[in-house]
């Protein structure tokens, strides 16, 4: 069976439907201000709406307030909640009570020893994602975000590894390295972002449908 694939930061209708029409099981909706990727509640709202049955709608959040998760979710139907910060387990474990929603725990990995880490959160995530740790600085002089770097990590750190809860590779994957990510790795569901634009914040339907195209090819 194909891996899964979640594109995440859409924030245009061409680009969902681009992924959509492509295959992706997920679409990513990042609320997180300081990202190119960052879209409005109301947009969020727009776009979840015509996300179709069978495509889970992922929303995109680093450290986030209860109330600006309040804010969010009375508006934007969200099948899943993403946390991409500093998140202890104690508090995914809260958020999931209190919304009463899956939560996918991103984990920042260098090193072997980073996805020790995953331990302490598979009692209380639903997903583990597994994402290169930010550079101290971009090759391109851009500001490093938690997520969306275009960065990769040693992905034989993951051969043969298991957790007892699913879990998803990210960092920089694009069309020409996503099937060679998932042999290395044993990934059986992929997240992308940086890796389908042309420019910082906009995705690019070709690449999207380029990176589906592979991962179906993998």
């Amino acid at each position: 069976m194909p891996a899964k694939a979640k594109i995440c930061g859409i924030n245009h209708p061409d680009a969902l439907k681009a992924a959509v029409e492509g295959g992706a099981r997920y679409i990513g909706l990042v609320f997180f201000a300081k990202s190119p990727r960052n879209v409005s509640l109301p947009l969020a709202a727009e776009l979840a709406r015509m996300v179709p049955t069978g495509v889970r709608t992922v929303g995109l959040f680093v450290d986030p307030t209860d109330e600006f998760l309040d804010q969010a979710l009375a508006q934007v139907p969200l099948d899943l909640i993403q946390l991409h910060g500093e998140e202890t387990p104690e508090r995914v474990a809260a958020i999931r009570v209190a919304h009463r929603l899956p939560v996918m725990k991103a984990l920042k990995v260098e090193t072997a020893a980073d996805l020790d880490a995953a331990a302490a959160y598979e009692p209380v995530a639903d997903i583990l994602l597994f994402d290169a740790k930010p550079p101290a600085k971009l090759p391109n002089g851009g500001a490093v975000l938690p997520g969306g770097n275009g960065v990769a990590f040693d992905w034989t750190l993951l051969t043969g590894r298991r957790w007892s809860k699913p879990w998803m590779l990210s960092g920089g994957l694009a069309p020409d390295t996503v099937a060679q990510a998932i042999r290395i790795s044993g990934a059986d569901a992929v997240d992308v972002s940086s890796g389908v634009e042309d420019r910082p914040g906009h995705k690019d339907p070709a690449l999207i449908r380029a990176f589906l195209d592979a991962v179906r090819g993998a």
